[in-house]
């Protein structure tokens, strides 16, 4: 009897009667775990070890009380509640009696692209930035199946030593890369996301394919919906080629199938838990990706692997679809190969969708020369911290800083240390520098 009652309720139950301080709960529920069936004899047997006496009524009163609970906390389990039913209480990321009028959109401001040759092996662009991708796309020298090709043959090719990737999603994506290249054959090109191949942490939702959270348990489970974020970027025109690997339920590098590898260093986990798309971006698997973070998710595999991730404040960008960790830290951002490409990814999927709560209308300033001016900034305050704190660290460079300066009004180069830092209205933003030449990584807030 009373078999589906936890202790938690169990002691519950007897607080609310105001037994909760005596030693007869806990006495009872020892019987009761010992596999003894609680009835009136029980619960007399355990008055006298407790020290305390009811009557025949009150115990018949007691027992009474117990089967009731149990048929309600029998009930309780039998209610289905998905992970993505948010919680009655909805936490809003503005303080008291702050108000923040909404925005309409403003196009971003882009830096212009060098004119690129195409080369014989398609895969010399694979680690291009989606700022080159794109006006390849856009002016089209190069096609989106062309792109899409070669970034699935990379994924076939790496994934069994980078073990990035849970599915390929080869006929939604070469599906969505026909009809873009129909549409801008036509004249009609949405931007600079169109045509360009991408990869989803895989605790984003997308109809027809596993969402598997990297955990054994849910390796099979298909959920009828696409994200948001998914359905923003497929809107901008963004072909989808891969479901990319979480630690297990959002912890780490490890899942169900393996530990996703820094490409750099392949004896070494990615870091995570955003494991696949930071790897699988710094490997050239994908034009870019799209991780969570609730504490240091896209942060930490983008340091580990040298990749641009920016994690948004929360309450920038919808969550809907997405496996909720923490309801109230949870935030989806892009993993990319340089700043300006955050940017972009960016202005493709924030905002409210009416869904997810905590989503604000506000909106972002997106622009070139600011970026870069933070850039070069920044990396002198990181160069110069480090020197001071960790010698064995970043060393500031000084011609390097005078030619990123230099160069700052076109923001990002195509060759070169892409060294990335920036802050956009209403957007905290967090990302990484790689140098490769000093084998060190450097973190600029």
């Amino acid at each position: 009897m009373i078999p589906a009652v936890d202790r938690r309720h169990f002691m519950g139950y007897f607080a609310g009667v105001g037994l909760g301080s005596t030693l007869f709960p806990g006495v009872l529920w020892a019987k009761l775990a010992g596999g003894a069936e609680i009835t009136v004899d029980t619960i007399a047997n355990a008055e006298e070890v407790a020290g305390i006496h009811f009557d025949p009524a009150e115990r018949e009163l007691m027992l009474d009380g117990l089967k009731q609970q149990e048929q309600r906390i029998e009930a309780l389990h039998k209610v289905a509640l998905p992970n993505s039913v948010s919680p009655a209480i909805v936490f809003d990321p503005l303080p008291p009696g702050k108000k923040i009028a909404p925005e309409s959109r403003r196009p971003m401001l882009r830096s212009k692209v060098a004119h690129r040759a195409i080369p014989a092996d398609l895969d010399d662009l694979a680690f291009l930035p989606v700022t080159e991708l794109s006006e390849l796309v856009r002016r089209k020298r190069v096609t989106s199946v062309q792109l899409t090709q070669m970034y699935l043959a990379r994924l076939k090719k790496y994934d069994p030593v980078l073990r990035c990737v849970i599915s390929l999603t080869e006929d939604r994506a070469f599906a969505h890369a026909h009809a873009a290249d129909a549409e801008i054959k036509r004249g009609n090109y949405r931007g600079p996301l169109h045509g360009i191949p991408w990869g989803a942490k895989d605790l984003l939702a997308v109809r027809g394919y596993k969402t598997t959270w990297g955990a054994g348990p849910f390796k099979e489970q298909v959920i009828d919906a696409d994200a948001t974020v998914v359905q923003r970027l497929d809107a901008a025109g963004a072909v989808l080629v891969a479901k990319l690997t979480l630690g297990e339920l959002a912890q780490g590098d490890i899942w169900f199938g393996a530990t996703t590898k820094n490409p750099w260093k392949v004896d070494q986990g990615s870091s995570g838990s955003s494991a696949g798309p930071a790897s699988a971006t710094a490997a050239g698997l994908v034009g870019f990706a799209v991780g969570s973070e609730t504490l240091g998710s896209i942060s930490s595999p983008s340091t580990r692997c040298g990749t641009t991730g920016l994690r948004p404040t929360f309450g920038r960008v919808p969550r809907t679809g997405a496996m909720a960790l923490s309801w109230t830290m949870d935030k989806l951002g892009p993993i990319c190969r340089s700043v300006e490409d955050c940017a972009i990814v960016l202005d493709a999927i924030y905002g409210p969708d009416g869904r997810d709560n905590s989503v604000i209308s506000a909106g972002v300033s997106l622009g070139c020369a600011p970026l870069a001016e933070t850039v070069a900034r920044g990396i002198r305050e990181v160069g110069v911290r480090h020197t001071a704190d960790r010698p064995d660290r970043c060393q500031t460079d000084t011609a390097r800083d005078e030619a990123i300066r230099r160069r700052s009004p076109r923001c990002f180069q195509a060759a070169g240390d892409q060294s990335d830092s920036c802050r956009s209205t209403g957007c905290s933003v967090r990302c990484h520098a790689h140098h490769p030449e000093r084998g060190s990584r450097c973190r600029i807030r």
